[in-house]
């Protein structure tokens, strides 16, 4: 099927001039179907050529009296869209499409001027694109007329949902005349979507491409487990490992986005940011220097980057982890777009590891979990990069092979390629050290027990048996301060009035570091390193974090498979040579209070200890 065959022969002519030889598969799907003028309810992802899509699609609604348009009146079609951004970029779109047939068209979006729109709709316009809240309210005024509209289309129709869109949309569709066409496009057909369409549209016709059956199928996932600490230090490091030329870092909040933005900035990094707070121009100036290559980076809220269009993105990274599996694919599909292959790059806190397998799930995704990139990782392929250099390709010739001649026997040969290898890594920021967290996580594979380490640290907590000082809290607590996992952790030994635990000798200096500046986050917690492995635990190792065989049993220990000595039986702990906790004279009591825990204060508990 040609693209005359099948396009509608005012339309062919701008298809041509823009260099399309074939059809996206959304495109195909649409005039496939030879639906004519029949409302339609279609599933098309972000970057599959949607808006040429719906502009063929309502060609025939449009041009149902001739091949050209009648000058300008009240509109004829009306485009809803998500974002500002969205809605400016299908109108440069549609005016390059419908450009031979004479079609006007007007914009009304959030952030502009709207007496220059009232202006525009005043002279005349046959389509009309826009955002909800602004189209209702040129409604309202009076000031667009929806008398002889032939053609609604509600492109990402799932977005405007999510955006909280739903009654300016059924004010809109309300107030077009019932025999209209609607084009419903959505990435996703959720119930509500469902439920829009069925009331909004009349005997849908349901397209489902090819695209959205395989989502992302050249996207390549990757996935960091990282201290939460280490976050930041993780976006630079993957930044210097790819040096994609364009990438877009997703964060959950403003705050974020500032911060981010701010500290990339001040490494020497391209940056610009997107988030709700900006102007439209400011917002125009940060996308206009992503597309011309003056910044290769933008730092963006979800609600800030929907509907934007990035060409080229190569690289995504989760700085901040989407709150659902339907985000994460939206975020995720800014790249890899028009058969390019992208890579998206997930930063995983240890404390959300399950998260991110839940979102992984949920999203039917398949990612390479590994170490953040490393120190040497980077240095290993600025080397690939350099030796790789077009410059070096280049056989000199004429003035520059007399110049090259000349500097080489001026400085030697050594000497020049140390300059120039100098001269290369000073374009890039230096990477950054972080902790290895271990690199992956998976639920079905058995923890690796670290109990026997090679010259271990030991140090010292100011919480004991009498604190109740217990394993539930103060292993988590441990790797929560350090940033590291509990294979890091050896022995642990708790103590009338103290603790005593014992930490891998590469994690140890960082852990002494963190707790000397920054605390446990509890105040009335203290840790200290010890020179040497204390008396209390001076018997011979065993396995697990139990202490060995041998030793002396004057305290609690824990670890291996038979778990803390004086389990938990009847909702209680058994005291060695005493009654159970929380018990008194008279029998046991239900609720009681402790007033010297680590945490301070009085809270309620029932023989459980304190909690982290």
């Amino acid at each position: 099927m040609t693209l005359h065959n099948a396009v509608h022969p005012s339309l062919a002519a701008a298809l041509d001039k823009r260099g399309y030889e074939s059809l996206t598969p959304v495109q195909t799907a649409i005039l496939d179907a030879d639906a004519g003028q029949r409302d339609l309810l279609v599933s098309a992802q972000t970057g599959s050529g949607k808006t040429v899509a719906f502009g063929l699609a309502m060609a025939n609604s449009l041009l149902a009296d001739g091949g050209k348009l009648s000058k300008a009146a009240e509109p004829l079609a009306l485009v809803i869209a998500p974002t500002r951004e969205l809605a400016l970029q299908v109108k440069a779109e549609l005016s390059w499409l419908y450009a031979d047939i004479g079609a006007q068209i007007a914009s009304c979006v959030g952030g502009m001027d709207m007496r220059r729109e009232r202006r525009d709709l005043s002279a005349g316009a046959h389509i009309v694109v826009g955002t909800p809240g602004r189209l209702r309210d040129h409604i309202e005024r009076g000031s667009l007329d929806m008398t002889w509209l032939r053609a609604a289309v509600l492109d990402e129709a799932d977005e405007m949902l999510d955006l909280g869109f739903r009654e300016d949309l059924e004010f809109i569709l309300g107030s077009a005349p019932d025999d209209r066409q609607t084009l419903l496009f959505s990435a996703t057909v959720p119930k509500p979507i469902a439920m829009l369409a069925k009331t909004y549209q009349r005997d849908a016709l349901r397209i489902s491409t090819a695209e959205e059956r395989q989502q992302h199928s050249d996207i390549e996932y990757h996935a960091h487990l990282v201290s939460p600490r280490d976050k930041e230090k993780a976006v630079i490091n993957v930044l210097r490992y790819y040096e994609a030329p364009s990438t877009m870092i997703f964060c959950s909040t403003r705050e974020m986005v500032r911060h981010l933005t701010s500290r990339l900035s001040n490494r020497g990094f391209g940056v610009v940011s997107l988030s709700g707070e900006l102007s439209q121009a400011e917002r125009s100036q940060a996308l206009q220097a992503m597309r011309d290559g003056r910044a290769r980076i933008c730092v963006a809220t979800d609600v800030a980057a929907r509907g934007i269009d990035l060409p080229n993105l190569d690289l995504v990274i989760h700085a901040d982890l989407p709150t659902n599996s339907e985000t994460l694919l939206h975020r995720s599909g800014r790249t890899g777009r028009a058969g390019r292959k992208g890579n998206c790059v997930l930063i995983a806190p240890l404390n959300k590891r399950h998260v991110v397998n839940r979102l992984l799930k949920f999203a039917k995704l398949r990612v390479n979990w590994g170490s953040v990139p490393s120190i040497g990782d980077i240095q290993a392929r600025d080397q690939e990069r350099i030796f790789a250099n077009e410059h070096l390709q280049v056989v000199p010739e004429g003035k520059a092979l007399q110049m090259a001649e000349s500097l080489l026997a001026l400085y030697g040969a050594e000497q020049v390629a140390a300059a120039f290898l100098a001269s290369q890594q000073a374009l890039h920021p230096a990477p950054e050290e972080i902790l290895d967290t271990g690199g992956s996580f998976d639920d079905k594979k058995p923890a690796r027990e670290h109990s026997d380490f090679e010259n271990g640290v030991w140090f010292r907590l100011n919480a004991g048996r009498k604190h109740k000082a217990e394993p539930r809290w103060l292993l988590p607590m441990i790797c929560r301060v350090g940033g590291f996992t509990k294979r890091k952790v050896g022995f642990i030994r708790i103590l009338d009035s103290e603790t005593v635990f014992e930490l891998s000798p590469d994690v140890a200096d960082n852990f002494q570091d963190v707790t000397e500046t920054e605390g446990t986050g509890e105040k009335s917690l203290r840790i200290v390193k010890l020179a040497e492995r204390p008396k209390e635990v001076s018997g011979p190792r065993g396995g697990g974090r139990s202490e060995g065989r041998g030793g002396p049993r004057s305290g609690k220990s824990f670890g291996g498979r038979g778990g803390p000595k004086g389990e938990r039986k009847g909702g209680s702990y058994r005291k060695e040579g005493g009654r159970k906790d929380g018990e008194r004279k008279g029998g046991p009591r239900k609720d009681s209070y402790r007033k010297d825990g680590p945490k301070g204060g009085k809270k309620p508990h029932r023989g459980t200890g304190n909690k982290e």
